[in-house]
């Protein structure tokens, strides 16, 4: 059942570039802005939230099309990009940045839980012992959290893994350049005959999603663990 095909190995091949690529661009601007959101105050906060996290309820064609209208051969973004030679629409690089845009609020979120859990006594302490903010937060609020960040990690990832909507309108259905996981399944369905291709697709997202939930969560017990001993 699962002897893939070297077709169907590429679309698994693709699926992974593309959502490894899109966590290792969420990585960094979800710690950022979870950081914020669980440490600041200011001005303008419900709305920024408001903005993260409205891709969780739009429906994904929204941001897929607004993605589209903005870094398409005719948006600002794209033509801007095209004069230096990156093009988004349509190719690989586009299933990232749609597979990112969907994938950042569910980090963020995860990101900022983690680090609300985290006692603002322990930061203030390793400051008056001479660490910087900086130091502080290296040091002792990103170890503390870290395992909530790697739920979040992982979450966004397997949300890449399955994006859908926003990737066909962003970069439609291209074999080889943008056909991932789920998008290959939904053409199989279209085809007559094809039951045996789409559960060997679907049995292997199964695999791939459930290992890394399970080694998410195993980790976090673990660092939980340490951190009570």
């Amino acid at each position: 059942m699962f002897a893939l095909s070297e077709d169907e190995w590429a679309v698994m091949t693709l699926s992974l570039e593309v959502a490894t690529g899109s966590l290792l661009v969420n990585i960094l601007p979800a710690l950022g802005f979870g950081w914020l959101l669980a440490r600041k105050s200011f001005w303008g906060k419900s709305l920024l939230e408001t903005v993260i996290f409205l891709p969780l309820v739009l429906p994904p064609v929204v941001p897929g099309y607004i993605l589209l209208r903005l870094f398409g051969g005719q948006g600002v973004f794209g033509q801007a990009l095209a004069s230096v030679g990156l093009e988004l629409a349509f190719n690989r690089k586009g299933a990232v940045l749609a597979a990112t845009v969907m994938g950042f609020p569910l980090m963020v979120q995860a990101v900022r839980l983690a680090i609300e859990l985290v006692d603002t006594n322990l930061e203030a302490a390793a400051k008056t012992l001479g660490a910087s903010a900086w130091q502080a937060f290296w040091q002792v609020t990103l170890p503390l959290s870290w395992g909530g960040i790697l739920v979040g990690a992982v979450l966004a990832f397997c949300r890449s893994l399955g994006e859908f909507g926003a990737t066909m309108t962003f970069v439609g259905n291209i074999a080889g350049e943008t056909r991932t996981l789920p998008l290959a399944m939904y053409s199989l369905l279209q085809q007559p005959d094809r039951d045996a291709a789409v559960m060997r697709l679907m049995g292997m997202s199964l695999i791939i999603a459930f290992a890394a939930l399970w080694l998410s969560q195993w980790y976090s017990r673990r660092q939980r663990q340490r951190l009570l001993n």
